[in-house]
């Protein structure tokens, strides 16, 4: 039987945004009862057939790593950003500082080898500059929907800007229900789109003109199992 190849996002976003909730619906189809705070990172693995139903198809691992929000633990959450193939960024609906801090997030994820400087006002900071420079797909994740009924209304209007800025799509979701990435619908469609792309990038990337050297970011290669906590 041949191996599976496998591909690491990163999953960020202020702590009780709800990443674990997140992280489970996606790889178990159904909602977690008694999400726990993340200490440090909870890595998480759905099987994923890439361009599926196309003569290209192909199963891959992809591995979630969900890592604890915390402000205790943010010069030691670096060891988990390096290599990274995708990144999702959660915000809560009815916080909406959590997704002003999204810029915050994606920066230190790119900034984890230093060669960016820390001390950079977040208000220069340009989404659009570091993505052309790293390529690394986003996607970015609203969860809470369920819960935000009095800003549904502008929903749209809120979208995060940096998911505009990066070019990458956007999903609204409720994490306790199943049907909010039922097959076929809009969420799930765009999720699949972002594995997909995570992959090409990844693995295909160097058969499209684009050189792996150019990318910052080093093939991954994984010494974890499928369930790895780690306490800070």
């Amino acid at each position: 039987m041949a191996a599976i190849d496998k591909v690491k996002i990163i999953v960020v976003g202020d702590s009780g945004v709800g990443k674990t909730s997140l992280t489970h619906l996606i790889c178990h189809q159904q909602p977690i009862g008694n999400p726990s705070w993340t200490v440090g990172c909870s890595v998480e693995v759905k099987l994923h057939e890439y361009k599926e139903g196309t003569p290209n198809q192909r199963r891959y691992f992809i591995e979630l790593w969900d890592i604890g929000g915390s402000q205790n633990h943010q010069n030691t959450r670096s060891v988990f950003y390096n290599p990274t193939n995708g990144i999702i960024l959660v915000h809560d609906l009815t916080n909406r500082k959590s997704q002003q801090n999204l810029q915050k997030w994606l920066q230190e994820v790119l900034n984890k080898d230093g060669n960016h400087s820390k001390s950079k006002s977040f208000d220069d900071f340009d989404p659009e500059q570091f993505v052309g420079s790293t390529q690394i797909p986003i996607l970015v994740i609203a969860t809470k929907f369920d819960l935000a009924a009095e800003v549904r209304s502008s929903v749209h209007r809120r979208s995060s800007t940096i998911a505009e800025e990066c070019g990458a799509d956007e999903i609204f979701l409720d994490c306790h229900q199943v049907r909010s990435l039922a097959a076929g619908s809009s969420s799930s469609v765009k999720l699949s789109r972002f594995f997909d792309k995570v992959i090409e990038r990844r693995y295909y990337s160097a058969r499209e003109g684009i050189s792996p050297d150019k990318r910052r970011l080093p093939v991954y290669s994984s010494q974890y199992s499928p369930k790895f906590y780690h306490n800070d």
